[in-house]
């Protein structure tokens, strides 16, 4: 069905391929750029993957002003004006995120920070609230896939004084380029890999799904789901494919132009809550719940969550509506038990270190988080208070 209006936008330049990230220099060159703050966390710096990004800068006439590699887990307001100061104070021109989800929205919790001149992010929580003039940004994703955030709209940052998770959106935090270098991500261990493809596979199921839902996101979702089907355990079982790392890579900024204009819903909403109250990586929440927020949309939206069985290769034709949708449920709850078995993935929240006395305050959470505008269903506190004692 085509909706009677929708919008699309995703204004990002895309590089992809073997020694992408070689382009550095010359993508901040066109961006009019000289000085860039290299924003990373420690497990990229571990693993060896700055070497990449100094080496592309060796014979260049761009620099690197400064390199921050504290970013946490969860990035938050305080770790986001930290990076800012020194922005300012190694007088740099343009931030390049080098890591995963948190790294990237670290550079887009900075790029709001240095354009509006504040040192307040909540006053820019929400929707289009920014009005400054964003610095260039360039995202070197560095997880097999993920967060697809180097081509969304929306960062995620956590508040430590109210111990929540922020969000804002604006086509304004749209990074200027985004490069996927398979060098990058083939470092990432299994069970990482297995929680941001599952990552990237909920913002495309989401996206299937979602109000928003049109036809230039449902492509782009379709897709990202075959790729998960295809590479996904692949990449999981032998790291370095370089092939399935690339694939996979593929799959969430896919993933990610899809959702960032169809929108996500209560897999996230429910996920977003469980990182803010229990710490659950957000990859981690999202295998866990995914199953549970399609079974629950079932009524509202059976033909959309039926594509899902499409797209991850068991097609059964028209018929029933309602028993295909299933039937994409049971395939998503066989991928994540393969997972299981092969690396660890949880898929319960009790084995995600969720305690039992923690699911009302995360329901609380979730019934006040802004994904669950675009989900087929309402979703009342008892309602989700229940999908998460049946995903415990």
């Amino acid at each position: 069905m085509i909706p009677k209006y929708y919008e699309f936008i995703c204004p990002v330049k895309i590089l992809s391929g073997r020694k992408a990230v070689a382009n550095l220099p010359y993508e901040l060159t066109q961006l009019g750029a000289s000085r860039a703050l290299v924003v990373t966390d420690k497990g990229v710096v571990a693993a060896g993957l700055m070497s990449h990004v100094k080496a592309a800068f060796a014979d260049s006439d761009r620099e690197i002003g400064a390199v921050f590699e504290d970013t946490p887990v969860d990035s938050s307001d305080r770790v986001v004006n930290q990076v800012a100061g020194i922005y300012r104070e190694k007088r740099c021109d343009a931030l390049v995120a080098v890591g995963g989800g948190s790294v990237i929205d670290t550079v887009k919790g900075t790029a709001i920070v240095i354009a509006e001149s504040t040192d307040d992010l909540l006053k820019y929580m929400g929707v289009d609230r920014i009005t400054g003039r964003m610095p260039p940004m360039i995202a070197v994703p560095t997880t097999t896939a993920g967060t697809g955030s180097e081509v969304t709209n929306v960062a995620v940052i956590y508040n430590e004084g109210a111990g929540v998770k922020m969000a804002f959106m604006s086509n304004r935090l749209y990074p200027h380029v985004a490069i996927l270098d398979p060098a990058m991500t083939m470092t990432m261990p299994p069970k990482i890999t297995a929680a941001t493809g599952m990552d990237a596979l909920t913002h495309a199921v989401e996206a299937i799904y979602g109000l928003q839902k049109n036809p230039v996101s449902d492509a782009y979702a379709a897709a990202a789901i075959r790729l998960v089907r295809g590479y996904l355990l692949r990449a999981v079982e032998r790291g370095d494919d370089e092939e399935a790392r690339l694939a996979m890579a593929n799959a969430a900024l896919l993933a990610g132009m899809a959702f960032s204009n169809s929108m996500v819903g209560m897999v996230h909403a429910l996920a977003h809550a469980c990182g803010g109250v229990a710490h659950v990586p957000h990859g981690v929440a999202n295998a866990i719940l995914l199953p549970y927020g399609m079974e629950y949309n079932i009524g509202k939206a059976a033909s959309s969550v039926a594509e899902v069985a499409d797209h991850l290769g068991d097609p059964c034709g028209e018929g029933d509506m309602e028993r295909k949708a299933r039937l994409a449920v049971d395939l998503v709850r066989k991928l994540t038990e393969k997972l299981n078995a092969m690396c660890g993935l949880p898929t319960r929240l009790r084995d995600a270190r969720v305690s039992e006395d923690q699911l009302e305050k995360i329901a609380r959470a979730a019934v006040n988080d802004g994904a669950l505008t675009y989900n087929p269903e309402e979703v009342t506190y008892d309602e989700a208070l229940a999908v998460l004692r049946k995903a415990y």
